[in-house]
């Protein structure tokens, strides 16, 4: 069972999501080979405020 665990900053839309889980089921399906039906995708989202970027926050720097 292929798992595929993904790390994004907060701020993208659930159509956006959804087209990304989308797409890495496609390539899992693809190059592995893997039945469509074990292929999970898990996507964790964390706060702008909690992610760094050359000693400031995302949300510091308006990203």
């Amino acid at each position: 069972m292929p798992i595929m665990q993904v790390f994004l900053v907060e701020g993208r839309s659930e159509e956006q999501k959804a087209r990304l889980i989308a797409a890495l089921t496609d390539a899992a399906v693809s190059s592995l080979q893997a039945p469509i039906e074990s292929v999970r995708v898990i996507i964790n989202e964390m706060p702008k405020t909690d992610f760094g970027i050359a000693g400031k926050t995302a949300k510091a720097l308006g990203r």
